[in-house]
């Protein structure tokens, strides 16, 4: 079937408009809209077969219904739905109604057409160029600001606009604090009694701190932070901090001033997080922590029953120092982690002083070393430990992160 035999099949289903003709052939040929094409191919079909010319009723179309002839309405909404919105990239997307799918299917499968474009792909690129002209912003493909939604069954637009990284280190100063938001165990976030009705198991978290001036700063939804693994809540982090992602959800400002930020999070933490921030991000970044396994250095302070000679602990420590511990799932946390035993090595280990607490150790170890069982044993669950080469009971009063190495510095 040549060209013209298939125009005249495809008038033949019913009134269509020009863009709906030309986009059943919308691959063939270039620097053509499909209603250039589809007013073109009219013509030459009428002249081929001697008919009076018919220039179709849009609204009338049996397959989008008039939708491509409001491009420019289409266009206007979105802007209007944009305001107060800063972006400087965006993608338009397009819920085509089913039965509007169906039917340009139906004619490509009838007349085994070879070159057509669905409708979406019409309406997305054509209300793109509307919008692109409209704002002087920029179409992208790949990782838009803001992304627009046409409904066109229910005649809305939706606005998605997508995050926001940024990376650096934080640090921690004061104990008790989470590295994130924890629900409320008792009400699981609800709010109860017990949680004052926060719905928050801990009043505050490093995650709550950092991102609180975020949040203003962007007007942004919500702040989330990716950490390169995590700190107890009873341990500090110090020396560079820790590597660690904040994801802006929703933001409507994007273009602000990390050292200003900076600045703001450190002044309204005081005392209790601060932070270093070191540049911008995106997913592939926060893939990329996720995924580092990070040693850390850990400077402790561990009580041991009864008195201990310098030269017994030094050769204890040294027979902990390189030696691949065996981990079953601390006790501490069963209630959350899969019990399991993993295998990690301590890369190094030594005593640098004692005070009437305890003896100060420092442990460089593998991501995922348990420090508090590498001391006390856990009643057996972690082999070797400190406690079961001394054969007397030992545990850590207190515990600092000082260093995560990381094989990759994200921005630094």
């Amino acid at each position: 079937m040549g060209i013209i035999e298939e125009v005249e099949a495809i008038l033949g289903y019913g009134e269509i408009c020009n863009h709906c003709l030309g986009r059943f052939f919308g691959k063939r040929s270039f620097g053509l809209t499909n209603d250039e094409r589809g007013r073109a191919l009219r013509i030459a079909y009428e002249i081929a077969a001697n008919v009076p010319h018919h220039e179709p009723d849009p609204d009338s179309c049996w397959i989008c219904g008039g939708e491509l002839s409001r491009i420019d309405a289409w266009a206007e909404r979105i802007v209007e739905a944009l305001a107060g919105i800063e972006f400087e990239t965006f993608l338009v997307g397009t819920k085509v109604p089913p039965i509007a799918a169906e039917s340009e299917e139906m004619v490509w499968s009838d007349l085994s057409l070879r070159d057509p474009e669905p409708m979406k792909a019409e309406m997305n690129r054509e209300v793109g160029k509307a919008v692109s002209a409209l704002t002087g912003k920029t179409a992208d493909l790949k990782r838009p600001d803001i992304v627009a939604i046409l409904d066109l069954a229910e005649d809305s637009v939706e606005i998605q606009v997508n995050p926001v990284f940024f990376f650096g280190r934080y640090l921690k100063y004061e104990r008790g604090i989470p590295q994130t938001h924890w629900d409320c165990r008792a009400c699981r976030g609800a709010g109860c009694e017990k949680c004052n009705f926060t719905g928050k198991q801990y009043v505050d978290s490093v995650e709550e701190l950092i991102g609180r001036p975020v949040m203003e700063a962007f007007e942004a939804e919500n702040a989330v932070l990716h950490g390169a693994g995590r700190e107890d809540i009873d341990a500090r982090m110090l020396g560079s901090g820790r590597p660690f992602v904040m994801e802006v959800e929703a933001p409507r400002k994007r273009s602000v001033d990390l050292a200003l930020l900076e600045e703001e999070i450190n002044r309204s933490a005081a005392g209790r997080v601060a932070v270093h921030l070191t540049g911008w991000a995106d997913r592939k970044t926060v893939q990329s922590l996720k995924s580092d396994k990070a040693h850390k250095k850990y400077r402790i302070l561990v009580e041991i029953d009864g008195p201990v000679a310098p030269d017994e602990l030094r050769t204890a420590l040294d027979q902990l120092k390189g030696v691949t511990i065996r981990q079953r799932t601390p006790t501490r946390v069963s209630h959350r982690r899969a019990d399991k035993v993993r295998e990690r090595q301590v890369l190094d280990i030594q005593c640098t002083g004692r005070d009437d607490d305890g003896y100060w150790i420092e442990v460089v170890g593998e991501a995922g070393l348990y420090i508090k069982e590498l001391v006390s044993g856990d009643n057996g669950r972690t082999q070797p430990s400190l406690a079961q080469i001394l054969g007397r009971t030992a545990r850590v009063v207190s515990l600092d992160v000082v260093l995560v190495e990381t094989a990759n510095e994200y921005g630094e």
